[in-house]
């Protein structure tokens, strides 16, 4: 007996000896450690914490393996590459494309989002149509797939020639398009997508290449235990429909590009918010809404208009009626500025109370906006339409495709409510939250931002 003792002690120890997997290291540590990069497509802080697609995800695949997130930021791509490949975390989740180069050096999960690289020049710029007759600069990322890729085609345009930009990132570089500082750069299509409406004078003269995959990349090795656990991970989230929700959260309404549009409200910050913001800002504070949605409903309102008139009777900023304006204890006229940003905020602060708690954010906020637009009831009727479907009433992704479907009899003579033009909250509240998303980068981009450490830790949130 005591011999049998002996030797299962010596056996556990050993086994305690035994070098561990990555996946039991990650496990054994208690934190899955990522590097990303800060930007709008990856990780950034926003105004209710922590958010981008890669963080979303990797927050995600943390609480799949039971264990909390620490992010880390490196300075530049080509150190977010070089941390991976020496193994000093445990992955990187910074909209890597797959390329063949990485592939020597690195190891990737499947991929999980496709993209195009695209070159990019800004209005009044000779538009090229190829390589070869590009007349001025062109500066891509220091150690990209996009040096990687005009690397490959400099044997078939031989007038080619970049620069590679190591101190900047996709954004910066869009942005010296924009000043007109640099003449070309080549940036992902989603890159290119979110930053069109900032700067509104960029195009996209063609695309490099054909659609790449993003993937994350891990240390290279024959140690595949993290990458087959992320696969797996992955996997889920296709076939339960939860990727196809971030995807559309942080693209889905960003590819109807309208430039005249954009231009009139980034004219129209300048000019007109300075006189209602002290308003937005106070009605914010009362309601707990970030002052910039409550600004953003209002230019979708009435484009900040406080004498703005509807062909249905509503009024002022934020286009009420008279008995909402009672209803909310307000007796100011509705074409008083202050009254009618008050009342918007009063309003829109009920409507989403009305909102099932189950719903969650952001969701629970684009729901109240259709509600906002087309009333509580009709926007039930689409969640019920969904729900009977198989979809997820609870989804902003899944109502709006049946609020659209209140405009057919086939479909309206079912609920209790009846008839809406259900088209229109779907494209109110896209317009919003891309109204909200420009002022929002405004607004940061004039402050002054506090330091932030480049080593975060963060408990995954539930997804």
């Amino acid at each position: 007996m005591r011999l049998t003792l002996i030797l299962l002690t010596l056996f556990i120890t050993a086994c305690d000896l035994l070098p561990q997997s990555r996946l039991e290291q990650v496990k054994k540590n208690g934190e899955l450690h990522v590097l990303t990069r800060n930007s709008g497509t990856t990780y950034y802080e926003g105004p209710n914490g922590p958010s981008g697609l890669e963080y979303d995800l990797a927050a995600g695949f943390a609480k799949y393996l039971g264990v909390k997130l620490k992010i880390e930021t490196p300075e530049s791509l080509s150190q977010v590459l070089r941390k991976i490949q020496a193994g000093v975390a445990d992955m990187a989740a910074a909209g890597l494309t797959i390329t063949a180069e990485r592939q020597d050096l690195l190891n990737f999960s499947t991929s999980y989002q496709r993209i195009t690289p695209q070159l990019v020049y800004r209005v009044g710029t000779r538009t090229p149509r190829n390589l070869d007759q590009l007349q001025g600069s062109l500066e891509v990322i220091a150690d990209s797939s996009h040096a990687e890729r005009l690397r490959m085609l400099q044997d078939e345009y031989p007038n080619l020639s970049f620069q590679e930009n190591s101190s900047l990132d996709s954004e910066q570089l869009l942005n010296l398009v924009w000043e007109q500082v640099i003449d070309y750069t080549v940036a992902d299509s989603n890159e290119v997508a979110i930053s069109r409406r900032f700067y509104p004078e960029l195009r996209v003269a063609f695309d490099i290449s054909a659609s790449e995959p993003l993937a994350w990349a891990f240390p290279n090795g024959e140690d595949h235990s993290l990458i087959d656990k992320a696969n797996e991970y992955l996997k889920m989230i296709k076939d339960n429909g939860r990727l196809d929700q971030l995807l559309e959260r942080y693209y889905g309404y960003v590819t109807d590009f309208d430039y005249v549009g954009t231009r009139r409200y980034m004219k129209h910050i300048e000019q007109r918010l300075p006189g209602f913001r002290r308003w937005f800002e106070e009605a914010g504070e009362k309601t707990g809404i970030d002052w910039r949605l409550l600004a953003a409903i209002g230019y979708q309102e009435s484009h900040w208009n406080p004498r703005a008139v509807s062909p249905t009777g509503v009024r002022g900023v934020m286009m009420l009626t008279q008995n909402t304006m009672r209803q909310l204890g307000i007796s100011k006229s509705r074409l008083d500025p202050q009254a009618s940003i008050e009342g918007g905020g009063r309003y829109i602060a009920r409507v989403r109370s009305r909102i099932p708690e189950r719903v969650r954010e952001p969701d629970r906020t684009w729901m109240a906006l259709a509600a906002y637009n087309v009333g509580s009831g009709h926007l039930e009727d689409a969640r019920i339409l969904a729900q009977s479907d198989g979809a997820n009433p609870d989804k902003w992704i899944d109502v709006k495709k049946y609020l659209p479907l209140l405009g057919q009899k086939k479909w309206h003579k079912q609920t209790r409510h009846g008839y809406a033009r259900g088209n229109e909250p779907v494209r109110y509240v896209e317009n919003i939250r891309s109204y909200y998303d420009i002022l929002v980068w405004i607004t940061d981009r004039d402050s002054t931002p506090e330091p932030v450490s480049p080593a975060l830790t963060i408990t995954s949130p539930a997804l």
